[in-house]
């Protein structure tokens, strides 16, 4: 072989083994941006990496907003101003598309989808000293979940360390006091959605205990487990509220114990040595759909007449009184009824075929 000829043959491997590449070479829950103008067009660009570009784009404005907005910089702000991971093309399928998914808003100004009137059917908004959590139930089919579909989960670290999905930035103004235009990025959050029914939880990246609260490695144990709430199908309501244990630990007999979560190739999850406790809540406040959600009036979803005003859940309101407590509690129950409100959430690529606890989703 000539030196010419073995260049050449080298240079062909070292391309195939970039082309095959699994990890960048800087984790998305690394990559730190201000808002907004820290925040490059896209957040992942390293192409020849084994799954490939990033779908979206990062830098979101007037220009960008509408049903086919690509945005992938999200929020997490208040019960009004919140923000879903979800498909880009109906009838997806979450575990096969939860690398592109896209920004769907409560609220237009941040240049993504718009969550179309109706789909929200109901909310619980949580602040607690180390998080904030919204808690819903949602027509997915109204944001591009394919129905039936039990979903999976997004966060920032996924097992090729891009997240999912891939370059998905999400800030919040729920940790910067009085100042509400001050957008932190959270570095630790999950989003769990599917079976009409969703949790997203951001936490505060000044905590000392952020990625213990928004742990990632729960995936098949869904809401319950992960984000343990009181919330309820029909009610709208925000909320103060004591922490959770952190995912996976409970005390039994006054000792911590830890819980490891089994891989898929042993199958389904037949059971749990535990229940989650629910946390405390307190000086709930109760709203009314239609005036929280009233910048939603108007957008529609893919397949529903143009004409249509949609009134699913407006003008429901929660029953709980500013100032009254909720107890904590332990026992998992149904949260709703109707429209599969009570599932569990999967990983992305396991299906509900694959999980036993098809009532958990909610505790």
């Amino acid at each position: 072989m000539t030196l010419l000829a073995f260049s050449v043959l080298a240079t062909g491997a070292a391309v195939m083994v970039a082309a095959q590449s699994t990890y960048p070479a800087t984790p998305l829950a690394s990559k730190h941006f201000a808002y907004p103008t820290g925040i490059p067009y896209k957040v992942d660009t390293e192409d020849h990496l084994i799954r490939g570009r990033q779908a979206g784009y990062n830098i979101c404005n007037s220009t960008t907003e509408g049903q086919e907005s690509l945005c992938q910089t999200s929020f997490v702000n208040s019960i009004d101003d919140f923000c879903l991971w979800a498909p880009i093309k109906p009838d997806s399928i979450v575990g096969n598309v939860e690398g592109d998914m896209v920004a769907w808003c409560t609220k237009p100004g941040h240049g993504s989808r718009l969550i179309p009137n109706g789909a929200l059917q109901g909310i619980q908004f949580m602040r607690t000293p180390d998080y904030v959590q919204v808690i819903g139930f949602v027509e997915q089919t109204k944001i591009n979940i394919a129905l039936g579909d039990w979903g999976g989960e997004m966060d920032p670290h996924g097992a090729d360390l891009r997240g999912n999905p891939l370059g998905g930035l999400l800030y919040s103004n729920a940790f910067s006091g009085a100042n509400k235009n001050d957008f932190k990025q959270v570095i630790e959050w999950h989003n769990f959605i599917g079976g009409n029914a969703f949790c997203i939880k951001a936490c505060d990246p000044a905590g000392p205990n952020a990625a213990k609260f928004c742990e990632h490695i729960f995936d098949r144990i869904g809401c319950a487990y992960n984000a343990p709430n009181n919330a309820q199908n029909g009610t709208f309501e925000s909320c103060e509220g004591e922490n959770q244990d952190f995912p996976g630990h409970w005390v039994e007999n006054g000792v911590t114990r830890t819980y490891t979560q089994p891989p898929e190739s042993l199958g389904a999850i037949s059971t749990l040595p535990y229940t989650a406790r629910v946390p405390a809540s307190s000086s709930c406040v109760g709203h009314t759909s239609s005036v929280l959600y009233s910048a939603l009036a108007t957008v529609t979803a893919p397949g529903d007449e143009a004409t249509s005003t949609g009134t699913s859940g407006a003008g429901s309101s929660t029953g709980t009184n500013s100032g009254s407590g909720t107890a904590t509690g332990t026992a998992p129950r149904a949260s709703g009824t109707g429209n599969s409100a009570d599932v569990l959430a999967v990983s992305g690529f396991a299906t509900v075929l694959g999980v036993v606890f098809s009532a958990l989703f909610f505790a």
